[in-house]
């Protein structure tokens, strides 16, 4: 019977169907962090149950930590008694901890890639939504709750429905300018967030395939922003040479029986779909997000529309303009912003930098705005200084900040100011989600470079 990538991974990890439709799927990798795992520590604690298998999961601390001084003690209280807690936590109960101060330290979807830890047919799981990054690698990667965290800290395994299946294609070739984070910005525009609900999706087409794996990873860390369990992409030479020589990456004979398993995942070319998109890499332009989801896309020469989209609320609609005091039929090009934010678990990787890098080298951002370059992990933050990008951001006026979920989110330090607009590379737009009263933009990190230069929203065809 022909299967597909997600249908063949999915089916080797179930250990038991039980009454209705609920399965109770085995975890290969299991990441955990200070915000989402308190608790579950705390009820393992009370109901005297031990880690099953702790040397499944891993730890490091990065949505609530500052990203200035990581090396003095933490001022901030909550993150102090966060990242504390985390720290006596893995040690009570034997995890391996990245911790501040750590060389592998950083955001929980940047560090499991770059150091080899996950890899493809795995099944990962972790207390955040953007765990569907990891499915870049052809693996089934989710975000679970706090409960579901201690389930998998107690067990190993965590009870799941099986998602539909559903298959986005996207052919051609990219124009200069547009990269991953403007594809997947385009596909969350066409389908709304709401449209991949139930749905694993597989993306595939020659513009996916041509990406490289931090493209990948762009791709499928906002497949939750339109709804989805999570998404993957069939691994295929360019994961493997990712891979290949990476700190905890498997190793001589260990390394050619992997890649022979590997190498059977891809989908079957009969394989059914529950649902397929088709879209053309020509018809995408550099995209800006003009309201308060990241379905609320436009390409960045087009007009803000008049109406909702189909699916969505024109109430919620009117709302968000009026959140973003912007008008429909308002161009967003030629717009003055604040703030330009690089980072997040969606565009903090080492290419996210160079790309940035390359654009602003010689040029200074504009008097106005504050801008903050933030690596993924300590990993990229050398690697970004042994490249000397780190002195190209200084010198264009950029702050340089250590690594960290930072301004993705208004959970720590660095936060907008309300009312300010921020060009963000992050993964959402919600109200209040870099600060009460922030109005976010998203963007590719080539987008938010060109407006920390020029001020305001460009399109950065023309900056190239």
């Amino acid at each position: 019977m022909s299967k597909t990538l997600f249908d063949k991974i999915w089916d080797a990890h179930v250990v038991e169907t039980i009454a209705g439709d609920q399965q109770v799927l085995y975890i290969d990798r299991h990441f955990i962090h200070e915000v989402t795992s308190p608790q579950a520590f705390e009820g393992l604690r009370q109901r005297q149950l031990p880690v099953l298998r702790p040397e499944k999961t891993i730890a490091t601390a990065d949505h609530n930590v500052p990203t200035i001084n990581q090396h003095l003690p933490i001022e901030e209280p909550l993150s102090r008694k966060q990242v504390n807690a985390l720290t006596d936590n893995c040690r009570e109960f034997g995890v391996e901890l990245y911790g501040l101060g750590h060389e592998y330290q950083g955001i929980v979807h940047v560090i499991g890639p770059e150091l080899g830890i996950t890899r493809p047919g795995m099944t990962i799981v972790c207390g955040d939504s953007h765990t569907s990054t990891h499915g870049a690698f052809g693996c089934i990667a989710f975000g679970i709750g706090t409960s579901q965290v201690e389930q998998v800290l107690a067990t190993q395994c965590v009870l799941q429905r099986k998602p539909q299946s559903m298959r986005i294609q996207v052919d051609g070739e990219l124009a200069p300018g547009v990269v991953a984070k403007d594809i997947i910005l385009y596909i969350i525009s066409q389908l709304g967030v709401g449209g991949g609900t139930g749905y694993f999706v597989e993306y595939a087409g020659s513009a996916i395939r041509s990406l490289s794996m931090e493209g990948r990873m762009t791709i499928c860390n906002m497949s939750i922003e339109m709804g989805a369990r999570g998404g993957l992409i069939a691994p295929d030479e360019t994961t493997f040479n990712y891979l290949q020589g990476r700190e905890f990456a498997p190793m001589g004979t260990d390394w050619e029986e992997a890649l022979a398993y590997w190498q059977t995942l891809p989908t079957d070319a009969d394989a059914n779909f529950d649902a397929e998109f088709h879209y053309r890499a020509e018809d995408i332009q550099p995209m800006v997000t003009y309201g308060t989801n990241p379905g609320m896309g436009m390409g960045v020469t087009d007009k803000v529309p008049a109406h909702a989209k189909p699916g969505e609320s024109e109430v919620t609609f009117e709302n968000s303009l009026a959140y973003m005091a912007v008008s429909a039929g308002e161009p967003l090009l030629g717009k003055q912003i604040d703030y330009v934010f690089i980072g997040s678990c969606t565009n903090s990787r080492i290419e996210d930098l160079r790309l940035a890098a390359k654009l602003v080298a010689g040029q200074q951002v504009a008097s106005h705005v504050k801008a903050m370059i933030v690596p993924g992990s300590q990993q990229v933050a050398k690697q970004a200084k042994a490249e000397g990008l780190d002195q190209i951001f200084l010198r264009a006026g950029f702050e340089f900040r250590e690594a960290g979920c930072s301004a993705c989110l208004g959970m720590n330090e660095d936060k907008v100011p309300a009312g300010k607009y921020c060009v963000s590379t992050s993964n959402r737009n919600f109200e209040g989600r870099q600060g009460p009263g922030a109005r976010t933009i998203l963007a590719s990190p080539l987008t938010a470079a060109a407006a920390a230069i020029a001020g305001k929203i460009v399109d950065v065809r023309a900056s190239r």
